[in-house]
């Protein structure tokens, strides 16, 4: 016997996942370092990096979101279900300074 209103049917599984089309030249987040103030597109829309938790079972970040242009609390998607733009997926962080070699002076 089924119970009324408490069917997992009423969500569909495509609208929890971002659609990589939907932002042409935009590149998965999986794999890409995040901080807080961060841009990214998710499966709701544009939204704002709030805080970078732990790392997920698939061994991905945790992020924490808000939307950008809508006023809904913050929720949670990992980082490989959320789209970076270029500019972000090409910054790499910097390497350590090389130490001047010695003259012998």
């Amino acid at each position: 016997m089924s119970t009324p209103n408490h069917s997992s049917r009423r969500i569909r599984a495509e609208t929890l996942r971002v659609d990589p089309c939907a932002c042409p030249g935009w590149e998965p987040g999986a794999g890409r370092h995040f901080s807080a103030g961060d841009r990214v597109f998710c499966a709701e829309g544009m939204a704002e990096v709030v805080r970078v938790l732990g790392w997920t079972g698939a061994g991905v970040r945790l992020l924490e979101l808000r939307l950008t242009d809508q006023a809904a609390p913050p929720f949670f998607a990992a980082s490989s279900n959320v789209l970076v733009p270029p500019d972000r997926a090409e910054r790499a962080p910097a390497p350590p300074p090389t130490p001047a070699p010695a003259t012998g002076l």
